[in-house]
């Protein structure tokens, strides 16, 4: 099939493309990029006035299978991907049974094959079991297909463990992905620890609960080696940590995500299961923060942490709803409203964050526009503003809180290995192919 995207303002971070120009795609890869080509298309898109950018890559979601499927699926999950523009993700491992073994991994990547929309990238665990008990096999994990190691959802609580852990998995260049969670101090914590869990009656998670495991593993980085990437930084402790160590020469990076830059845990007021997220939403401060750390090049990674659940799992008691948010379709256009449509960065700088940056890090072949690489391609419209509906939602989880809220940016074409799974806005027909 070829594709022809005319006139559209191309963004591409990894060659420091910023230009109007046209995209060729034919048999699945990008074949030219250049002004007024002319040629016998199968499709052709007008994209003035739209960003013609690499497809988005995920480095942190949840896909909840094996397991836990009435809350998503390897298929509902990246079709929700691919209406927020990405078009590869890669999906942690605290599923059930948890991805720890080379059997585990070859399922995600042979269900991935039947059923994804967008390309999947698993996750392995760091330890077996996710129990932080004893190492998982990491060669065998690499072997198998998996790009990173974590236990996400919780800390390995042992430090000799975890600086096991960044060793071995400097011998297979892989990145070791930290959930930076003291569970002593976050222990039946709701909502941040401040002055609105306070108003509300709600025990609150202290800041140190995440900034004490990032320290520990800033120094155990330090003193073993490895690469060492933390995830969902939320607080300014952990971002000014960050930034220090990066200063010091310690092979760090880090990611944060949209809701951190862009709600605070007044979210909460009314107890809003909506906004019970982990880490939580933090204060005004913590906010100015992170976007400090975006702005400097602290934080690294723009990710989902894209955590879906069914109604039953959130419902209407705080005390008991799960944490988390359904964040693949919110991603870009929450970026673009509290990011680049604020002048805080510039769309070259915010969407390498999404881009190759998470890509590079993973050490796969994805968030870039050049001759000869597959087609990874998301068209948007920066300047459309809309209401968010969760009950539009591609994904299963209809859990956020920027239910009824408005945003500007939104993806209106994605192309997965140069075929559509979005087009016009649709999840597309079929194979793709038959969208003109």
């Amino acid at each position: 099939m070829r594709i022809l995207i005319k006139g559209g303002r191309i963004i591409d971070p990894s060659s420091h493309t910023d230009k109007v120009s046209d995209l060729l795609i034919e048999e699945g890869f990008i074949k030219a990029i250049d002004y007024n080509i002319e040629c016998n298309a199968d499709s052709v898109i007008d994209a003035s006035g739209l960003w013609i950018i690499p497809g988005l890559v995920d480095m942190h979601c949840h896909l909840r299978e094996p397991g836990y499927e009435s809350k998503e699926t390897i298929y509902t999950g990246t079709r929700s991907a691919a209406a927020g523009g990405f078009t590869s993700v890669a999906c942690m491992p605290n599923t059930q049974p948890p991805i720890d073994s080379k059997l585990m991994v070859e399922y995600i990547r042979l269900k991935a094959e039947k059923e994804a929309a967008v390309k999947v990238y698993p996750i392995g665990c760091i330890t077996k079991g996710r129990e932080g008990k004893e190492l998982a096999t990491f060669g065998m994990l690499k072997e198998a297909g998996a790009v990173a190691l974590s236990d996400d959802g919780d800390s390995v609580a042992n430090s000799r463990i975890m600086r096991l852990a960044l060793q071995y998995a400097l011998s297979f260049d892989m990145p070791v992905i930290a959930h930076c969670e003291d569970k002593g101090l976050a222990a039946d914590g709701i909502i941040n620890d401040g002055a609105v869990a306070t108003r509300l009656g709600l025990k609150g998670i202290p800041a140190a609960a995440e900034e004490v495991i990032v320290a520990r593993d800033i120094v155990l980085a330090a003193s073993a080696g490895g690469r060492l990437h933390i995830a969902h930084v939320s607080t300014a402790g952990s971002v000014e940590m960050i930034r220090q160590a990066k200063r010091l020469g310690i092979n760090v990076t880090c990611e944060t995500c949209p809701h951190y830059f862009s709600l605070t845990d007044e979210m909460a007021e009314g107890y809003n299961t909506a906004a019970k997220v982990n880490p939580p939403l933090r204060s005004p401060s913590d906010v100015e923060a992170i976007i400090s750390g975006l702005k400097d090049g602290t934080i690294d990674v723009i990710a989902t942490d894209h955590a879906p659940h069914d109604l039953s799992s959130k419902g209407d008691d705080i005390y008991n709803a799960a944490f988390g948010i359904s964040g693949f379709e919110t991603a870009l256009s929450v970026g673009i409203t509290y990011l680049v449509d604020t002048g805080i960065l510039e769309p070259m700088q915010f969407i390498a964050k999404m881009t190759h940056v998470p890509a590079d890090i993973l050490g796969i072949n994805a968030g870039q526009l050049s001759i000869g690489l597959p087609a990874d391609v998301a068209i948007v419209d920066p300047y459309a503003e809309y209401t968010v509906d969760t009950g539009k939602f591609i994904s299963k989880g209809k859990n956020s809180p920027y239910d009824g809220m408005r945003l500007k940016g939104r993806v209106l074409y994605t192309i997965a290995d140069g075929r559509y799974v979005l087009y016009g806005g649709q999840i597309a027909k079929g194979d793709g192919n038959d969208n003109r």
